[in-house]
């Protein structure tokens, strides 16, 4: 078959660059086609690359074994379930909603719409199967139908469903002009694209414009089971415009775009402002935040992925503004070298979970179109090493890069990343790392009737299931990267992936650009060179080097500097004579301060070798990030404040506050008397559940986690609860206060506070001697606050008691 190609667009003709844009050029040509990139990294200057090219007969082989793997999975679907939904590959039949057994929200994705089919039509395309594709499409036309009474959600539909038709009718067209076939096409799918468009808009009718979480294909939101939704997730509303911008454009239908934008300027207007974060979870009718936490993986991340590819798509520059600002406090505040932590929006140095989930790595494959490379390499790189260590990347792992969700869902995120970074650097290192994923697949995941998700990494159990992306993305990224771009039918530069890889035309910019005009937030009249990140030089930042010192990051995978086990900052002891030794190889000296505190000092001329030169700026931005953690602003303490039978003057001891349960901030507070836990760890179901209700309850740190212990004291009726430290000698004057951390769940619903053992000391020896001492938990600023106001009403009556004695009769 001859090759074709849509008419693509020049940089000049798809915008009109202002001056202060005109920097940004190389970025965009990295988003388009990331050629400019590709062509300097593989300039002479360039050093050679570590890691052994791969032959193109060794790379042919892997994108014929890329297409096998697909086809494996599309026959297995199309022959065993096809019209449902999905494949269950364990029982080779399809997945129908209300006819299988329910899996709960997860079915929310499913319509009853044969959704893998459309999902896939535009992968059969890119894998030059035009015989295929319009089988496919006639088969879309005549079987699948939307006038469903089914509840479904809105953001899976959209980019399953509405992306897939769109880009299937694109497609259509193209082959129809370009390759003189499916004459017979008339627009039809672009049709079932608009009628399922406008069975989703009743989902807007919202009073702040973003939509509803799910809506009922046939009769909107006029079914009881959705009277009292509220709720959506970020990425649920921010990722509806690429896919409504295209409808709107293709069809002449303006409403499509008109609701996409109004739900991105909410979302806008919703961010703190002072950290430029977003959360997780909102109130569609309100506005407000239900969840604050602020990520890139679940629940937010194609939001973030959406302001910057609408763009490249659409030309309006607010969204590359909004794209930037978010970055920049993604990068200040999430980012923490190759981690991606999350914090809380309003308080962006807390963190909030000690977890990382899957879905944030397609995080390096978009900062390599936003052409800050540097980052992206790091990232992707510590996420190759937890698939390695793990042989899938597991849905969420820790911080130390253990398991913490064991499911492995064959998502494309990782293997989209290794794609984007190939393009942009000519780094064969991401060929290997691509086929390690595929490999890993073919073992691990393939089974007689398609591609079965793992249930669990560390004992690779199977799940019936097989998810529409494993078509749509997991198997056209991979086919993608192991592909010479001169051997495809498309010119790829010439479009944009969705967030489900569907392809739609950059040309789409130049119709009817503005079916859409909005009033710009003042504070959206900005320099966007404040924000702006440039493309790095591929010179001094060319992927091995940047790799290098990341090499050791995850402990028995990758090939490390030397022998010995890197020494977290974590795990540091100044009283360990081998840590000392330890740190004093890799550059760093230590200045006592007295009080039990030290100064660390690192250079580079110290180091034993440059690689422990290396490992040792790493401990220091550890050890920074590790104080930065833990260390909690004065506004945030809490205080304990008691006065026994006899006192004069109110005890104050000062306490942390909690990543969970109320904030005692402002006049807020819990006045009770306190009762011991039995057991005092709280670490099973409490003994004296009966004494604890309504009152304070005292824990003792240890054995289990703060939060599970807040929960049980709540679950005993617990008004509150203070935990007291287990090791002694500890103090507010001698340690760094710290937040107690959570594990990311807002089911505790009573405060908790922490105090040290001296501290704790004074407070369980007052009440060991007055049983009935009532306690007053409150924050520091605000029970000094309530005492400086009491103290000048008891001046001002003493005043006008004074005026009353010496009045004359």
């Amino acid at each position: 078959m001859r090759t074709v190609k849509i008419p693509g667009r020049t940089a000049a003709n798809h915008r009109r660059w202002t001056p202060e844009l005109l920097t940004f050029v190389a970025l965009v040509t990295s988003v388009v086609g990331l050629a400019a990139l590709s062509s300097a990294l593989s300039s002479d200057q360039i050093p050679t690359v570590p890691t052994h090219n791969m032959s193109n007969k060794e790379r042919n082989e892997l994108k014929e074994e890329a297409r096998e793997m697909f086809y494996h999975a599309y026959r297995a679907y199309m022959d065993n379930a096809y019209p449902a939904d999905e494949l269950m590959p364990l029982s080779c039949t399809g997945r129908y909603r209300g006819v299988t057994p329910s899996r709960g929200d997860l079915d929310d994705t499913l319509g009853n719409f044969s959704m893998t089919l459309v999902d896939t039509l535009d992968t059969l395309v890119v894998l030059g199967d035009i015989e295929e594709f319009e089988n496919a499409v006639k088969l879309v036309i005549k079987d699948v139908k939307f006038d469903n009474d089914i509840i479904v959600s809105v953001f899976e539909t959209n980019i399953r469903m509405i992306g897939g038709l769109l880009s299937g009718h694109i497609l259509s067209e193209y082959v129809q002009k370009q390759a003189d076939v499916m004459t017979w096409y008339r627009g039809e799918l672009l049709e079932m694209a608009k009628d399922l468009g406008y069975r989703l808009l009743p989902a807007f009718n919202t009073s702040t414009g973003i939509p509803h979480a799910r809506v009922n294909l046939k009769h909107g939101m006029k079914v009881e089971a959705l009277r009292h939704s509220r709720e959506t997730c970020t990425a649920c509303a921010g990722t509806i415009l690429l896919e409504f911008a295209a409808l709107s454009r293709l069809s002449g239908e303006p409403i499509f775009e008109v609701k996409a934008h109004a739900a991105m300027d909410a979302l806008w207007k919703m961010r703190h402002r002072s950290s430029e974060l977003m959360g997780t979870v909102l109130n569609v009718h309100s506005g407000d935040w239900i969840r604050r936490e602020s990520g890139v993986g679940a629940g937010i991340d194609s939001y973030y992925e959406y302001c910057l590819k609408s763009y490249i798509l659409l030309g309006d520059e607010r969204y590359l503004a909004r794209f930037n600002r978010h970055y920049h406090a993604i990068m200040k505040y999430i980012s923490q070298g190759p981690m991606l932590l999350d914090v809380q929006m309003h308080r962006p140095h807390t963190k909030t979970r000690n977890f990382m989930d899957a879905l944030l790595a397609f995080w390096p494959g978009l900062q390599v179109l936003s052409g800050d490379l540097k980052p992206a390499v790091q990232t992707h790189e510590m996420l190759y090493q937890v698939m390695q260590m793990h042989t899938f990347i597991p849905e969420a792992f820790t911080f130390d890069f253990q398991v913490h969700w064991g499911q492995h869902h064959l998502r494309p995120e990782f293997i989209e990343s290794t794609y984007f970074l190939y393009r942009a650097t000519g780094d064969h290192y991401y060929l290997h790392a691509g086929k390690k994923a595929l490999k890993a697949l073919q073992k691990h995941a393939k089974v007689p009737c398609g591609y079965a998700a793992v249930n669990d990494v560390r004992t690779g159990k199977h799940e019936d299931r097989m998810d529409s992306y494993v078509l749509s993305e997991t198997f056209k990224y991979l086919f993608l990267l192991f592909s010479d771009p001169a051997d495809l039918i498309l010119n790829i530069e010439d479009f944009i992936f969705t967030t489900e890889a569907h392809l739609l035309p950059l040309t789409l910019g130049q119709l009817g650009n503005q079916t859409f005009t909005g009033v710009r937030d003042q504070d959206e009249q900005m320099h966007m060179l404040d924000y702006m990140r440039s493309c790095p030089s591929p010179n001094k930042l060319f992927p091995e080097t940047v790799r290098r010192p990341l090499r050791d990051l995850v402990t028995g995978v990758c090939p490390r500097i030397s022998s010995a086990k890197r020494l977290r900052a974590a795990d540091f002891q100044a009283s360990n004579t081998d840590h000392l030794r330890t740190v004093y190889d890799m550059g760093i000296t230590m200045v006592s301060l007295g009080d039990g505190k030290v100064q660390l000092l690192h250079s580079f001329h110290n180091a034993k070798s440059p690689e422990d030169a290396e490992r040792g700026l790493i401990f220091m931005r550890e050890m920074v990030d590790l104080s930065n953690s833990n260390s909690i602003p004065n506004t945030q303490l809490q205080a304990v404040a008691f006065k026994r039978e006899g006192d004069q003057e109110l005890r104050i001891l000062e306490a942390g506050p909690s990543h969970f349960g109320i904030e005692l901030i402002n006049d807020l507070a819990v006045v009770q008397q306190a009762v011991f836990a039995k057991p005092a760890r709280v670490c099973s179901d409490l003994k004296n559940a009966d004494e604890i209700r309504k009152k304070i309850v005292i824990i003792e740190r240890g054995e289990c986690t703060f939060v599970d212990k807040a929960r049980r004291a709540q679950a005993a009726g617990a008004a509150a609860a203070i935990v007291y430290d287990n090791t002694p000698n500890t103090s507010i004057n001698n340690q760094q206060m710290f937040a107690m951390s959570g594990d990311g769940q807002d089911d505790v619903q009573i405060p908790v506070v922490f105090l040290f053992t001296r501290e704790a000391e004074q407070l369980i020896k007052a009440i060991k001697e007055q049983p009935d001492l009532e306690l007053t938990l409150m924050s520091v600023t605000g029970l000094k606050e309530k005492l400086s106001e009491e103290q000048r009403a008891s001046t001002t009556k003493t005043d006008a008691k004074s005026s009353d004695s010496t009045a004359t009769p």
